[in-house]
């Protein structure tokens, strides 16, 4: 009697997934999480959550002239009330953004 094998659990390659369309935010599914490879200046979204830089570098534009440098594994929380724009500072620099529930 022939057993049936199991699914084999599968990774999501977050970087490779945002690099496949650069300049749009691409949803997890499941989720709250979406991934963004930076293709040029994005003007935030009007949510609260953590930004958080996967690869290259980024800079976070913040109001009266603030700004936040993210580099791989680092992240920054944003918030609604707060408006922002990201750019790149380094080739193939991918975003994770994960908007709080509720």
């Amino acid at each position: 009697m022939a057993r049936e094998r199991a699914a084999v659990p599968q990774a999501l390659h977050l970087t490779r997934l945002a690099q496949s369309s650069p300049g749009q935010w691409v949803g997890l599914p499941g989720g709250e999480l979406r991934v963004l490879n930076l293709s040029g200046k994005l003007t935030g979204e009007a949510v609260t959550g953590w930004l958080i830089c996967l690869s290259g570098e980024a800079v976070v534009d913040l109001p009266q002239n603030n700004f936040v440098r993210l580099r791989p594994g680092e992240g920054y929380r944003i918030t609604a009330n707060e408006s922002w724009t990201a750019f790149d500072t380094k080739e193939g620099s991918v975003l994770l953004l994960s908007v709080d529930a509720g």
